[in-house]
């Protein structure tokens, strides 16, 4: 029973006995206590009912395995369930996992995908290899039987195409998880994000983890540029996150193409950006810079990646004082 209804029943209740005890009385004249007889056996039923309610067990979560579903060593072939449109060049593909099993992701962790061996038309490249990305699911680690993406299409890119070419049945290869970061909470006293477009992923699966947890107190920022506000992904999300952790978390969004009525910030991200929202390098270790985004948007704020490795740090952030321990490229 809710408080609202529980609140109702007693005024309910209380109404009832003034009346009774108000009315004049038939007979001799004298009160009965039958009215507070009636509150009181009404008051013990409802806070019976109410104990009764809330001691009522929690339905329980659906069982699942302790081995991860995905194989951090071999691709796996798993089946396209559904795919959910999000905005004019992103998706939601949904893939199912095996019964009973979850995808257990650490956090931070990413997979990598590839054309299933039996796709009608393969992805390869120009040597006729499979074209191998990484991706990073934005579905709860423990979310039983599926695994989610949410996926921007690119006019460059080979996988985003290919992703929005599946149909649901077809099938994808995939493995993981491949650890790209090993987050805990309040291993930092602020951390500061910046994240271009389809980026936001691996942010997404921080945030998700960390403000959640009661006994975070880890300060987190982030700054989304994106090329119009159509194109900000999550902002729904982020919005209700800022407005329910706003001791631990502040998002700032940046447009290139901004419309006429846009009031957020506009532009590139820049030195003037990052100094005015984010931690200082003075803070040392107890801040972390995290960047994730289109290459040309890493390479300007903190220099291109080497393949899998992070390579030398550049950019924005050397400019302003940061050292490599304090920034991670995803």
């Amino acid at each position: 029973m809710s408080f609202l209804r529980a609140s109702r029943s007693a005024r309910a209740a209380l109404a009832r006995a003034r009346r009774y005890s108000t009315a004049p009385s038939a007979g001799n004249g004298k009160s009965s206590n039958l009215p507070y007889y009636l509150l009181g056996a009404g008051v013990t039923g409802l806070a019976t009912y109410i104990y009764i309610d809330r001691t009522a067990p929690a339905p329980a979560k659906p069982h699942i395995s302790d081995k991860s579903a995905l194989d951090p060593q071999n691709f796996l072939d798993f089946k396209l369930k559904k795919v959910e449109p999000y905005n004019h060049n992103t998706a939601r593909f949904v893939f199912e996992l095996p019964p009973d099993t979850a995808s257990l992701l650490p956090v931070a962790s990413c997979v990598v995908v590839k054309s299933a061996p039996d796709a009608a038309t393969p992805l390869l490249d120009a040597k006729g290899k499979p074209v191998i990305r990484p991706y990073t699911p934005i579905s709860p680690s423990d979310k039983a039987g599926e695994l989610e993406f949410l996926v921007k299409r690119y006019d460059t890119g080979k996988m985003s195409k290919y992703f929005f070419d599946l149909q649901p049945g077809d099938k994808l290869s995939i493995k993981g998880p491949i650890p790209k970061f090993e987050f805990k909470v309040n291993q930092f006293e602020q951390v500061g994000m910046i994240a271009g477009g389809s980026g936001i992923t691996p942010m997404y699966q921080i945030l998700e983890h960390a403000l959640q947890d009661p006994a975070n107190k880890t300060r987190f920022t982030l700054i989304f540029a994106n090329v119009a506000e159509k194109d900000i992904l999550l902002k729904e999300h982020f919005d209700s996150l800022k407005t329910k952790y706003p001791q631990t978390f502040n998002v700032v969004y940046t447009l290139d193409q901004p419309s006429a009525d846009w009031k957020g910030t506009v532009g590139y991200v820049n030195q003037e950006l990052v100094t005015k929202h984010l931690p200082p390098p003075s803070l040392g270790e107890k801040a972390k810079i995290f960047v994730c985004g289109p290459p040309g948007q890493v390479a300007a704020v903190a220099g291109p990646k080497a393949g899998m490795k992070q390579g030398e740090l550049s950019g924005i952030l050397k400019q302003l004082g940061y050292t490599e321990e304090q920034v991670f490229k995803f």
